[in-house]
């Protein structure tokens, strides 16, 4: 198969992306694994202060000479969810105490922000100098993306629908992602909400290709060679999967997510914004149902997040996954493999072999 010219721009052996994933769920092992398999490996560094920044990269450089991608969230807040008042944070606290109660936790102490802030972060990552900046939730600044040209670093920017490819096209984005709503984790639309943007990565792949001359990636629903091979007839120049190595035993998530992943119940998916405050696709369980029984008394994100992480941590010390994030997407019925060498050697593996096999 002809050398595309997304593998070409970042220097890949083979068309195939990890996808970045935040909350503590992407390794360095991960990155570096899929980055010396002759992939782009990635990490999502959206929940790291600058500091952390500069240690990932320091581990990773120590980890890989391959090309690696940072990601960060360009908005890093909801309206009121930069910081809580006293009597804002005394408001949301019985929606959680109850649950916080189950697993014996006390309350919380507020914090004065909770999320880093995305301007504060970026300097981190234009200093690591990443063969691949990826970002969701918008469009850097001019500035930033000047910053990243002298620096040869790429950047990759998500895109939900056709209007939002053609603002990261217009920007002088380097390379485009089309990100179906078929994929697990956050929907990360930024020109309108995302629930309005559910388009399948079959036809925004094409009509982004169709539209637009810069190097593009289809992501979700894809976790197999079946699938990359697909995203390159569309006209993608790669294929980004995200559950296929979430599933690895690499990846920073946890044994009962990935027993989730590999059993009947992946065969169902939901979007929901349970999770964090903020559209995203996963395994129904408890936290969804007990999430969006309270829909109108939740805080903004990332406040929602910051509490359900509490009680995530607290629920799998117990040994259940009833507020775990069990992300997913709608290719987890496909999933094979647990180990990102026996993946990537998969779907990498010669057209005629991997036919046989």
């Amino acid at each position: 198969m002809p050398i595309t010219e997304v593998q070409q721009r970042i220097g890949l052996s083979h068309p195939i992306i990890q996808g970045p994933f935040g909350g503590g769920l992407s390794t360095v092992e991960l990155a570096a694994a899929v980055a010396n398999a002759g992939g782009l490996g990635s990490f999502g560094a959206h929940i790291l202060e600058p500091d952390g920044i500069d240690a990932l990269a320091a581990d990773l450089r120590a980890a890989t000479d391959g090309p690696v991608a940072l990601n960060l969230w360009i908005s890093d807040h909801d309206p009121g969810g930069d910081s809580l008042s006293s009597d804002a944070y005394d408001a949301v606290w019985p929606v959680f105490q109850p649950f916080f109660a189950e697993y014996g936790l006390e309350r919380p102490e507020p914090q004065r922000r909770y999320h880093p802030r995305f301007v504060d972060q970026v300097d981190a990552v234009l200093e690591a100098r990443p063969r691949v900046f990826s970002f969701v939730f918008g469009i850097p600044d001019r500035s930033i993306l000047e910053a990243c040209r002298v620096r040869d670093i790429l950047t990759l920017g998500a895109a939900t629908t056709l209007a939002e490819a053609e603002a990261l096209d217009a920007a002088g984005i380097d390379l485009i992602l089309a990100t179906g709503f078929e994929a697990g984790g956050h929907r990360p639309a930024f020109l309108e909400p995302p629930e309005n943007n559910l388009v399948g990565t079959l036809p925004l792949t094409r009509q982004i290709a169709s539209r637009i001359k810069r190097p593009l990636i289809a992501a979700g629903g894809i976790a197999d060679r079946g699938g990359i091979d697909a995203a390159l007839t569309l006209g993608a120049g790669a294929a980004q999967l995200g559950t296929a190595f979430l599933a690895c035993a690499e990846s920073g998530t946890n044994n009962a997510h990935r027993d989730v992943l590999f059993s009947d119940r992946a065969r169902q998916t939901v979007l929901t914004r349970a999770y964090t405050g903020r559209l995203a696709r996963g395994i129904p369980n408890r936290v969804i149902a007990e999430m969006e029984a309270r829909a109108d008394r939740l805080p903004p994100f990332p406040v929602q997040a910051w509490f359900l992480g509490h009680l995530k941590r607290a629920a799998l010390a117990a040994g259940d996954e009833d507020f775990a994030s069990l992300y997913a997407g709608q290719g987890a019925p496909l999933l094979q493999h647990r180990r990102v060498g026996d993946l990537m050697a998969d779907l990498t593996a010669p057209a005629a072999t991997h036919v046989a096999a």
